[in-house]
């Protein structure tokens, strides 16, 4: 469809239409989705092992086989967003990942679960940078960081309460018909979005000329073909600041998986815990992040207007970065399971207060190549959730010992600390800089 002027007798003194406020609303609804998919896995992780014969090492593989397929697929699926647009990718992305989800209710040993999760992994690429390249194209600069909170308040939301309702689906349903409920809802949200959406703010009826100019007003742009080519692969490997932004993203996607693999088990295994607060506890990481991802947002916004981008993005996630290290050095050493518990809790939702800068900068840092930039970034933390339960699983194989993941986490997010310092949003990876355009 083209025309954004249809339906509106005057556009010039209309006042501005909200469209992108409804686009925002439906990304949140498959950040939802996709979460409450990821999450309840590992709270129906015990149950598994027990059907399937898994030992504590073979479902740590499992994990881990969703976030290595993540992490192959997901540069050249965001490729493919920003050069066919993400209203066909997404709607793939979603059908493919909720096919998946269903027929793991059909696993019936370790190698067919390692399969299956590997597929899901597969089809869930790109998700998260095709938004990211959504965005790009229909929020406002000065709007990003808040948008990306409540992207990510969304997300953390259902996965927050996953937990919680798979404790009740089990009293009332086997394991595997809750992956069959959890998979149909997206397939409701693939027909939707590909029936209502348009990858340009430009082409949708209901945008009026007001808020279409507000949109593009701010758009920054570095021509669509900056580099093609080997040279366009060169261009975004060789950037120190690809790498900066790579780099300070590793930890906080390592800890995350963390919480949604392992942490129940964790918890398990330091304290005795009755079944519903053990089901709190390893949901309050992300119920935490809820606020935490949405004052995030909001806070990058407000600095980056009072002291300019590289302070409102940088400082914003140093600061929290500094925060999440220390309080998962704390829960490693101490001796209370409780407090071990809570500690975790903040330094995920500090690392979560992060999220709204580090996705923003990546769209400010890609530009018309958003998808690929966000993308590459993303990867670098499947790359941490790919280790993560791996390392967890061979620290107790080999160790008995539950704590040396977490003194790992909390070094690494010390290291992302420098990396915030060296970033510089204002710098993208292709194009001219700000003070050179």
């Amino acid at each position: 469809m083209s025309g954004s002027t249809s339906g509106n007798t005057d556009d010039t003194a209309a006042r501005p239409t909200r469209v992108r406020y409804r686009v925002v609303a439906m990304a949140v609804l498959l950040a939802m989705v996709t979460y409450l998919d990821r999450v309840c896995i590992s709270k129906l992780a015990p149950d598994i092992m027990h059907d399937l014969g898994l030992s504590k090492v073979q479902m740590g593989w499992v994990f881990s086989a969703f976030a290595l397929a993540y992490a192959i697929f997901e540069i050249p699926t965001a490729w493919w967003a920003d050069r066919r647009g993400t209203r066909r990718v997404l709607t793939r992305i979603v059908i493919w990942w909720s096919s998946f989800t269903i027929a793991t209710a059909g696993a019936f040993n370790y190698a067919s679960l390692l399969v299956l999760r590997f597929l899901f992994g597969v089809g869930e690429a790109g998700a998260w940078p095709s938004v990211a390249k959504t965005f790009s194209r229909w929020i406002p600069d000065r709007e990003r960081g808040t948008i990306q909170g409540i992207f990510f308040t969304g997300a953390h939301l259902a996965g927050g309460l996953a937990p919680l309702l798979v404790v009740a689906l089990l009293r009332v349903m086997h394991w595997r018909m809750i992956f069959v409920c959890f998979g149909v809802i997206g397939f409701l949200w693939a027909l939707a979005w590909y029936r209502w959406f348009r990858d340009d703010p430009s082409e949708h009826r209901a945008v009026n000329a007001e808020e279409l100019r507000r949109i593009v007003t701010e758009r920054r742009s570095d021509g669509e073909h900056a580099a093609v080519g080997w040279a366009y692969w060169r261009r975004l490997l060789g950037s120190p600041n690809m790498w900066a932004l790579c780099v300070m993203y590793f930890p906080n996607s390592f800890s995350f998986y963390f919480c949604i693999t392992w942490l129940p088990t964790y918890l398990q295994e330091k304290g005795s815990f009755d079944p519903t607060m053990l089901g709190f506890l390893a949901g309050l990481p992300l119920l935490l992040s809820v606020a935490s991802d949405l004052f995030g947002g909001i806070t990058t916004d407000w600095a980056t207007r009072r002291f300019g981008l590289r302070w409102g993005r940088c400082g914003v996630g140093a600061a929290a970065y500094l925060i999440a290290g220390v309080t998962l050095i704390v829960a490693a050493a101490s001796r209370s399971p409780m407090l071990s518990a809570i500690m975790i809790s903040l330094a995920t939702a500090a690392s979560m207060f992060t999220l709204g800068a580090s996705w923003s900068a990546a769209i400010e840092m890609g530009r018309n190549h958003a998808g690929v930039v966000s993308a590459a970034m993303n990867t670098s933390g499947q790359i941490g959730s790919l280790l993560c339960p791996l390392i967890v699983a061979y620290s107790v194989q080999w160790f008995s010992n539950w704590n040396l993941p977490l003194y790992l986490m909390g070094g690494l997010f010390l290291v992302g600390v420098v990396c915030w310092g060296l970033l510089d949003p204002l710098r993208p990876i292709f194009g001219p800089t700000e003070d050179e355009s």
